[in-house]
């Protein structure tokens, strides 16, 4: 499990991260000016200043076809392995993970790839495991999208033992597979140290029974945390019965201001005023259809979640209230929580200069040594 040099191991009670600043948009669906730009010198910004905050990581989303509609929200993507590298040759700290599709990119061109910006990184990568669900990127590939969760997931088994075993074995091996066949495959060099951290979302029966025993870290998206508090534990144990210690982790939206009415008249700006409702409700017809990571009841629900913030957890108001609720985030179990912003690189730094203090004080972070 896991590199000792890889900060997502650090003792932190609350481990805090960086979703999506790859994709156009980032998290908020919206119109608004201002919103964030995935430039490359705008993620090296927001990197360097996760960096030097103490950020965890950094963690971006795989995506081949936009969502549409007058901002084609993630219609401009920089792709992730390539830019996982990129960002561990500008940081120092942090670690990086890099999102692969086991049903689009082969095992043995992933295991070399992530090999080789783990040693760029020295032992900073980060693998997030994504068995896929968006259909109008299977149909962009020429790929079927298999109807059943469960083929989704026994094809991601097999790429994820591939590429381990690549890691592993010592000379050429073959594998004569159900989805992959071999003949003569190894791999150097190996990641830097061991196996990196691996990460993976899944909402369905099938994904958590991967996860629980693949993963170091899941992302279980909450709703409501009270409700999450079982699903924690749920998942724990599940993992405690494969011998895992599997963290877990949920994902926020932050509007951070310096008084509450601050920062809901910005949420009601971006998030009701500027919201770009056709990518919306193309985002929220696809997650309904294709994937399970959000209750069918919940959807509709959670319209404005989805245009605030990708349907994730809400931290608005103002620094106390945002670190009170990241308590409770804590609280209900999970290891840690990604953040976005509208314009990560404008509005990280107030986080950090006035939520991050109080997270030390609650004994949530250990402060940076000086």
């Amino acid at each position: 499990m896991g590199r000792g040099q890889s900060p997502i191991f650090n003792d932190n009670k609350l481990k805090l991260g960086f979703f999506s600043p790859n994709c156009s948009g980032g998290m908020a669906v919206t119109k608004a000016p201002g919103r964030w730009v995935n430039s490359w010198p705008n993620n090296i910004e927001l990197a360097q200043l996760g960096d030097r905050a103490g950020i965890e990581f950094v963690l971006p989303i795989a995506r081949w076809i936009g969502y549409g509609g007058e901002t084609d929200f993630h219609g401009s993507v920089l792709e992730t392995l390539t830019w996982a590298t990129g960002l561990l040759a500008h940081t120092e700290k942090i670690s990086v993970f890099a999102t692969v599709h086991t049903a689009l990119i082969h095992p043995v061109v992933a295991a070399k790839q992530l090999a080789t910006a783990d040693q760029l990184g020295g032992g900073r990568l980060g693998l997030n495991i994504v068995a896929g669900w968006n259909k109008p990127e299977y149909d962009a590939f020429g790929i079927a999208l298999p109807e059943k969760h469960s083929e989704r997931y026994a094809l991601a088994q097999e790429w994820f033992d591939i590429v381990q075993r690549i890691w592993k074995h010592d000379g050429p091996f073959d594998w004569p597979g159900r989805f992959f066949n071999l003949k003569g495959v190894y791999g150097y060099p190996r990641p830097f140290a061991g196996a990196p951290p691996v990460m993976n979302a899944a909402g369905s029966a099938e994904g958590r029974i991967f996860a629980t025993r693949n993963a170091d870290f899941l992302f279980c998206i909450s709703v409501d945390l009270e409700q999450s508090r079982q699903e924690v534990i749920d998942i724990k144990q599940a993992a405690a019965k494969q011998g895992r210690d599997t963290g877990v982790f949920t994902l926020a939206h932050v509007v951070c201001r310096p008084t509450k009415q601050e920062a809901e008249a910005y949420l009601h700006y971006y998030a009701e005023e500027q919201a770009d409702w056709e990518a919306v409700d193309n985002l929220m017809r696809l997650q309904g259809m294709h994937a399970q990571s959000f209750p069918a009841e919940a959807l509709e629900m959670l319209r404005g979640r989805f245009a605030a913030g990708h349907g994730t957890y809400p931290l608005i108001g103002d620094p106390d209230a945002v670190a009170r609720e990241l308590a409770r985030i804590s609280e209900t179990g999970f290891t840690g929580c990604t953040l976005s912003f509208v314009d990560y690189a404008q509005e990280f730094p107030y986080f950090r200069d006035e939520v991050l203090p109080r997270l030390e004080k609650m004994g949530l972070r250990q402060p940076l040594a000086r």
